[in-house]
């Protein structure tokens, strides 16, 4: 695995995950909040199985006190208020190269309608996220699903209370990639084709539907494949939003696979950016994986946990 890559969860527990938590406001008012569901959803993986270090920025570090949450989990690191440069920090801690301060995995939950989802600084942590192959988890169903599969990666018995969402004859999948990403995503549907053939809907924008479909051709018979995925229009031409709307509508796309290249300028940055804005909307149903390495594990990470919602 590259150097930038991931890191995964060790059973042993030697090196476990520091990650960074921060959510909108709108994410942390009430036991209903977002902040509470993923905390305490996930409060024994936390606890028990994973046992993180927690980067928290100020006003969510407040809000879970406020909330009973966590109260005695001893490994959280207080970080400044947004205002006070708690954002700016955490990208800084994604590109450290000291494995003490680095972040592994960054969940910020967002609320797509808070303007500070816009800052430059939760830009470019997204951005380096991607860049550097970790992590950047801005639902709530994206990050309860992560921790779920690198406890159960890591030994922990499955929660059977998330079966459901990984019974992938009833879930769908988005596969989209930029110019540049397409071979990648053509590499990743090969290795994991077995996994993605699963899932009840697949569907794609643009070039990359087509030339997913040619895969399955050749994996599956002209025949067989020739519908395999969806074909939805390109990017530019409005292929995001017709996928955003089948997120919105909580119908057949809970999971999206957005290989993004993050060194090129994207004229139609608007198209991807409400594609995200639509699963962070429904942020308790839909997730957005925005990088290959990344991709590979969680597809990976999701084949094994679908194995085991059928035993």
């Amino acid at each position: 695995m590259p150097a930038n890559s991931s890191r995964p969860a060790r059973s042993d527990s030697v090196t476990p995950f520091r990650i960074g938590l921060a959510t909108s406001r709108s994410h942390q008012h009430g036991q209903e909040s977002a902040l509470a569901q993923l905390l305490n959803g996930s409060r024994k993986i936390i606890e028990q199985q994973l046992q993180p270090q927690l980067i928290v920025v100020g006003r969510t570090l407040d809000a879970m006190q406020q909330l009973g949450l966590l109260p005695d989990y001893p490994h959280i690191e207080r970080f400044p208020y947004g205002r006070h440069g708690g954002l700016m920090k955490l990208v800084s801690r994604v590109v450290d190269a000291d494995p003490a301060r680095t972040l592994d995995a960054v969940i910020y939950l967002m609320d797509p309608v808070d303007p500070s989802s816009t800052f430059p600084e939760a830009v470019a942590l997204k951005r380096q996220c991607v860049i550097h192959g970790k992590p950047f988890l801005s639902t709530l169903a994206g990050a309860l699903e992560w921790l779920e599969l690198e406890a159960v990666a890591a030994g922990a018995a499955p929660n059977p209370l998330l079966d459901p969402t990984f019974d992938l004859g009833q879930e769908g999948i988005a596969l989209i990639a930029h110019d540049a990403m397409k071979e990648r995503m053509l590499d990743i549907a090969e290795r994991h084709f077995a996994l993605l053939d699963q899932f009840a809907f697949r569907c794609a924008t643009g070039t990359t539907g087509s030339l997913l479909n040619k895969l399955a051709q050749k994996i599956k018979g002209e025949e067989a494949g020739r519908n395999w995925v969806k074909p939805f229009l390109s990017g530019p031409l409005g292929g995001d939003a017709q996928i955003a709307e089948l997120i919105l509508e909580r119908q057949q796309c809970r999971r999206v696979l957005f290989l993004e290249d993050p060194h090129v300028a994207r004229q139609h940055e608007a198209d991807i950016q409400l594609l995200e804005r639509a699963a962070r909307t429904v942020t308790d149903y839909a997730l957005c994986i925005s990088d290959a390495e990344c991709g590979e594990r969680w597809l990976s990470l999701l084949q094994q946990r679908a194995a085991l919602a059928k035993s």
